[in-house]
This record gives structure tokens, C-alpha cells and sequence, in this order.
């Protein structure tokens, strides 16, 4: 599933398997750690709200367009973290969860 700035991966597990989340936040797209780190932590934590509600999948959650500067880190927080809920809400609904 693709986003403006993200692209959602995953693979469908067994039923009962437990889901699991990597990030790909390379640093050709988000030159400082500090907004490499801010864009992981939107990540964790909407993964971590919605997990109840995801399929048993194992997700990869892949930063697709380049961010740039600290300015653009406390701007974007939301946007990130707005689309990484949609991108996880549309997969949840795409496979009958929700």
C-alpha cells in the first residue's frame, strides 16, 4: 500500500501468529538521526495502538520521499503519523478486519 510519503508492506502470516513491524528509514531520504528517530517513533507508536485491530501479518513500514531539516521534523509529526494510521486503517479494512 502506497502513501504520499510512506509505503506499507506486509505478508500474511499463520492465524495465530503475533504481528510484527520493521522500519526502513534510509538516510538518503532523512539525512539527521534526529528526524530518522522522529519518524520511527510515529511509527512504533501507531503500530503499537492499532496492533489489536491489524492482521497477522509481518509488516514493513518504508519511507518513500525524501524529509529534509529539523523545521520539517515538528511540522510533519502529524502528517507522518496521519498517514502511517490511514496506510495501517485501509490494510485493516482491505482485509476484512475492521
Amino acid at each position: 500500500m502506497r502513501g504520499l510519503n510512506f509505503v506499507l508492506h506486509y505478508l500474511p502470516l499463520e492465524a495465530e501468529s503475533p504481528v510484527r513491524l520493521g522500519l526502513v528509514i534510509p538516510k538518503r531520504l532523512a539525512k539527521k538521526a534526529v528526524l530518522r528517530n522522529a519518524i520511527k517513533r510515529q511509527g512504533r507508536e501507531a503500530f503499537r495502538l492499532m496492533a489489536a485491530e491489524l492482521p497477522s501479518c509481518d509488516f514493513v513500514l518504508r519511507l518513500s520521499r525524501p524529509q529534509s531539516g529539523e523545521k520539517a521534523k515538528l511540522s510533519q509529526r502529524g502528517i507522518w503519523r496521519a498517514e502511517i494510521d490511514d496506510l495501517l486503517l485501509r490494510l485493516a479494512k482491505e482485509r476484512g478486519l475492521t
